[in-house]
């Protein structure tokens, strides 16, 4: 799959999202990378299992006076396709890390997002 078509996918994913989501994300910039730079991020452990990472302050964490600079959200295209054997794994792997780091966003922890089916 090349990366145009990917990314057409993550857009779509995104624009398949509830208006109410949608609209409630400010700021927020959904970005496609090829791998993560886990050092870069503070974490450790092997790029290749790490599909998606939210990057700012949680809504639940913000106090008057926060930076206003974009929160971010990235999408790992590398770590995906070599963990799907289908085009439809693929898309399916998309929404879920998408909403997944969207849940990170709203300030929902590992474990809710897990109870919601997000893992």
């Amino acid at each position: 799959m090349t990366n145009g078509e990917f990314v057409e996918l993550v857009l779509r994913t995104y624009a398949d999202m509830p208006a109410y989501v949608v609209q409630a994300m400010d700021n927020v910039d959904i970005v496609v990378e090829e791998w993560p730079e886990l050092s870069e991020h503070g974490l450790v452990g092997d790029s290749g299992t790490l599909v998606g990472l939210y990057h700012g302050i949680p809504l639940t964490e913000r106090e008057f006076g926060d930076p206003i600079m974009p929160d971010r959200i990235l999408i790992y295209r590398q770590p995906i396709l070599r963990n799907c054997s289908t085009h439809a794994e693929v898309e399916y792997e998309i929404k879920v890390t998408l909403w997944h780091e969207v849940g990170h966003y709203f300030g929902l922890t590992e474990e809710d997002l897990h109870q919601l089916g997000y893992n």
